[in-house]
């Protein structure tokens, strides 16, 4: 970075570095981190599509495997996103070279901007080649892309931070399983990826309307068949109000040190 973009933004002085050092973590490995996930949405797709294809109907003209694609694209898209600063913070924690982060003068501001910025990457690499394979399996259209845009960045910027935070928390693998398989896990399921929540009784619509992954799932559907459960005006406030909560906490805890430095 030139010292004239160091010294116009200081507190993100070493963004770029930390940024790329993120994006090139995850792509070295890339048969792990974007192949395999491509690989586990198709067959998703395969297995739903070919049992519920002739059974289920959730939008007029449009086929029930078609209304998936859009849901698998952005649950991969957002376990991506946490998956990359989660894994990255947890890592570096144990195998101990966290260290030479911690010596270096990043502010909060560019571990944040790193961390989030490098998992929002990897969770659009990831989501844009889950939609590159599945496309073929039905037709699909964009009434309004730029709701499919949105969505997709801004609730992989919400799942990085989410990730930051349980990187932060956990100490050892083991918590970070915990964190993922009973709480990012059941939330994605439970969002409308494989049904409409018009489907379920009317207890369980109103559970699912306070589960954010399902503003971001429907949100982006919206862009492809331009219908959608709830006003994607709705879902884009609740999205953006979440993303800032989550945000925030995940500075604050950059800001503190929280158990970074022991």
């Amino acid at each position: 970075m030139s010292t004239s973009a160091t010294a116009a933004n200081p507190l993100f002085a070493g963004a770029g570095t930390l940024f790329y050092k993120e994006v090139l973590r995850f792509w070295k490995v890339g048969f792990q981190t974007v192949a395999a996930p491509v690989l586990t949405a198709v067959l998703y797709l395969m297995i739903f599509g070919h049992v519920l294809s002739d059974h289920v109907k959730v939008y007029d003209d449009v086929g029930y495997t078609s209304f998936l694609i859009p849901g698998l694209v952005m649950m991969s898209v957002l376990q991506n996103a946490f998956a990359n600063s989660s894994s990255s913070l947890i890592q570096s924690k144990i195998t101990g070279n966290l260290v030479f982060l911690l010596v270096s003068p990043l502010s909060h501001w560019a571990w944040f901007v790193a961390y989030v910025g490098a998992s929002l990457v990897r969770g659009v690499v990831v989501g844009f080649g889950v939609f590159a394979v599945t496309v073929w399996f039905a037709p699909l259209q964009m009434a309004e892309p730029w709701w499919a845009l949105t969505f997709a960045v801004l609730g992989a910027a919400m799942m990085g931070s989410l990730g930051l935070i349980a990187g932060l928390w956990a100490d050892k693998f083991d918590q970070m399983a915990a964190f993922q398989n009973f709480i990012i896990m059941p939330m994605t399921f439970l969002s409308g990826v494989f049904y409409s929540v018009h489907s379920l009784p009317g207890i369980w619509q109103q559970v699912s309307h306070l589960n954010p992954f399902f503003y971001m799932i429907d949100g982006f559907r919206r862009g492809f068949f331009g219908v959608s459960d709830v006003s994607p005006w709705m879902s884009l406030g609740v999205v953006s109000a979440s993303f800032l909560v989550i945000a925030a906490i995940a500075l604050r805890l950059l800001a503190s040190g929280y158990k970074l430095r022991h």
